[in-house]
């Protein structure tokens, strides 16, 4: 369908890939891969036809029909969305614009011969016979699907394009290119501006897309579950893998470490060979061989690591303070904009320790949500009670807008950890793609994703015990990704995370909250758990794949329910009273705890010997009766937990 013969790019003097030869079949779905920089979105504009290479030619099958949306796009268009889209289907505007001119023809002309009506007349039933063939006219139901999946609710359809923001016209976009009957399509980036439920309504479509698809996508979950092959660039060459996304992972794996394990063979070996050279470059008895040592140095061929090889760097959050067991509580919490109410009458408690993402569709009330968590909004009734040793730390977009700009992003990240070595922040850095000098640029030249991986680096170095993170993952690539997930499965704090990156947030989080427009409900497991609840509640199937219409007795199942919690209440009763008393006990001997730590700083305890040997052994005793309360709440509160699982898995 396409081929790529004898590619080559360069940029700044250096190639991105030389000499590339790739053949794109019919139905091929491919992830293009490679470290940032790499020449990816080149490559992508080239095929599409945007780009011409320096050198290379790229032959496509006769009238193929390409799609390609670009990670970021200008749109000014004042039509509504549904004509905006409908308007990119050129053979639906070609057999329009005929049509019309026909009947314009057949109306306005008063001596039009028998032969040209004739004509015209076969011309409109051919035309008829070609929209019948091409399912003209479900091409606005068609339309509308597209739009409703991607997020869109019936009342924007008709709304002018120009009066959504950029995420969403992107969107607009990307409901063109589905639209349209695509023999490729080229997606860089598509799911940054999805929520949770219109990225797998878009992996379903192209799952089911009958033409071939390259894509650049740092969402694994996503490219593992739509591509079957992989196109990598990889030091300025590019190479097919066959397979699913982990299986091409699982080979760069093992070819990584073979190439790390030959470089470092090399290395040794040529200082080695520069000892050897040092040592015996002034004694006449050894000329000979220090030549023929010398010249072995100018012929090698050097192994080179890639840049994304130079730092394999795992972080940790500082040990952050501990909170109280709910570091935040919400009672009866309603938001409202003017006549708009986002969020009404929301209750829950932020248990210590608990790792929960917010997701549902965008516009819900999730970024509200978290706003009012970290401090940032306040409430339109209600309350929030933030515990008293809740120390929170706040992560979105507009906060990296906040950062000091007459700061350098080493004095940013210092501020935050003046403790903290150079080398220590500089690996911080590192991770998020500032190396070498780039340390040292001021914030005020840089772009909007780079104040946000600032920002990010930043959260890596407090020492909050409740994290509030809104799309962290947005402007990072796989690397610093992996970087950022590791530090968050290992802190010991609270968190909170807006996301719909299931591979990023799959090892980090036990619970879900889905928020929806005057909804909120709980899912108590991980991103898994809660899409396969999502996947059981729209897609019932029979063992024949076809919908089966599912019969209740209302009557039973209300007392089926009604049965089912009277149970847990009698198995959870005294459990709750008593962890409910621990939670209590806690806090006194932590608020007792925290008054005598006082007490053996004063001069007239210390200076006491009496008085310091009672203050120290009711220290003791409130330390261990506090462990101890600690010790039984946990594993109280562990039992509970698999009592309700267990309740609640009759209930699903």
């Amino acid at each position: 369908m396409i081929d790529l013969l004898n590619l080559s790019v360069q940029f700044s003097g250096e190639y991105l890939f030389e000499n590339v030869n790739v053949r794109i079949n019919p139905g091929d779905k491919i992830a293009l891969v490679g470290s940032n920089g790499s020449g990816k979105s080149t490559l992508l504009k080239i095929i599409s036809g945007l780009l011409e290479p320096e050198s290379g030619i790229v032959q496509s099958q006769k009238n193929i029909k390409i799609g390609y949306l670009p990670q970021e796009l200008i749109s000014n268009s004042e039509r509504s969305i549904f004509e905006e889209v409908k308007s990119s289907i050129s053979f639906v505007n070609e057999l329009d614009n005929e049509e019309s001119e026909i009947h314009d023809k057949l109306n306005s002309a008063y001596s039009l011969s028998e032969e040209f009506h004739d004509k015209y007349i076969h011309r409109l039933g051919d035309i008829n016979n070609i929209k019948e063939k091409f399912g003209y006219y479900k091409i606005d139901s068609e339309i509308e699907k597209i739009l409703l999946g991607l997020g869109f609710k019936v009342s924007d359809l008709l709304r002018p394009c120009d009066e959504f923001s950029g995420g969403w016209q992107m969107r607009v976009e990307l409901a063109k290119i589905l639209a349209n009957e695509n023999d490729l399509i080229l997606l860089d980036e598509p799911t940054n501006h999805l929520d949770i439920d219109s990225l797998q309504w878009l992996l379903e479509f192209l799952q089911n897309f009958k033409g071939a698809i390259l894509l650049v996508s740092h969402d694994k979950y996503f490219v593992n579950n739509v591509t079957t092959k992989t196109l990598e660039i990889f030091n300025k060459e590019v190479n097919f893998y066959k397979g699913k996304y982990d299986d091409y992972l699982n080979f760069k794996k093992e070819r990584d470490e073979q190439l790390i394990a030959r470089y470092r063979n090399q290395q040794l070996k040529i200082k080695s060979t520069e000892r050897f050279i040092e040592r015996f470059r002034y004694k006449n008895t050894k000329a000979k061989q220090v030549q023929s040592r010398i010249k072995q140095l100018e012929k090698l061929e050097k192994i080179e690591l890639p840049v994304e090889f130079e730092s394999n760097i795992k972080i940790r959050f500082p040990e952050p303070p501990r909170s109280t067991i709910h570091p935040v509580e919400l009672e009866n919490v309603t938001k409202s904009y003017g006549s708009l109410e986002v969020l009404k009458n929301i209750n829950f408690k932020i248990e210590r320790g608990e790792k929960i993402a917010f997701v549902g569709p965008n516009g819900a009330g999730k970024t509200t949500l978290a706003r009012i968590i970290a401090g940032e909004l306040s409430v339109t009734s209600g309350r929030i009670i933030i515990g008293d040793a809740t120390r929170i730390a706040y992560y979105a977009q507009e906060v990296a807008d906040n950062l000091d700009t007459s700061l350098n992003i080493l004095e940013s990240v210092s501020e935050i950890s003046p403790d903290s070595t150079e080398s220590r922040l500089r690996s911080i850095l590192g991770s998020f793609l500032f190396s070498g000098d780039d340390v040292y640029k001021k914030l005020s030249i840089l772009s909007g994703g780079e104040k946000s991986r600032v920002a990010l680096a930043r959260i890596l170095l407090t020492k909050a015990n409740l994290i509030v993170l809104d799309e962290p993952t947005n402007h990072l690539d796989v690397q610093s990704k992996e970087i950022l997930q590791n530090a968050l499965v290992n802190y010991t704090g609270s968190l909170i995370i807006v996301s719909h990156d299931v591979d990023f947030l799959r090892p980090v989080i036990d619970k879900v909250i889905e928020i929806r427009p005057m909804q909120f409900k709980y899912y108590y497991g991980g991103i898994d758990y809660y899409l396969q609840k999502k996947f059981e509640e729209t897609h019932t199937f029979s063992e024949k794949n076809k919908p089966v219409e599912i019969k209740v007795n209302k009557k039973e199942q209300k007392r089926i329910e009604a049965e089912i919690r009277q149970k847990k209440f009698s198995a959870t009763k005294e459990l709750k009273q008593r962890i409910d008393f621990l939670e209590k006990e806690i806090e006194k001997l932590e608020d007792v705890k925290t008054k005598l730590e006082s007490e053996l700083l004063k001069e007239s305890v210390y200076l006491n010997p009496v008085k310091l040997k009672d203050t120290n052994q009711h220290y003791t005793d409130t330390k261990t009766k506090l462990e101890k309360a600690i010790s039984e709440w946990t594993e109280k509160s562990d039992e509970l937990s698999e009592i309700e699982k267990s309740f609640k898995e009759n209930f699903n």
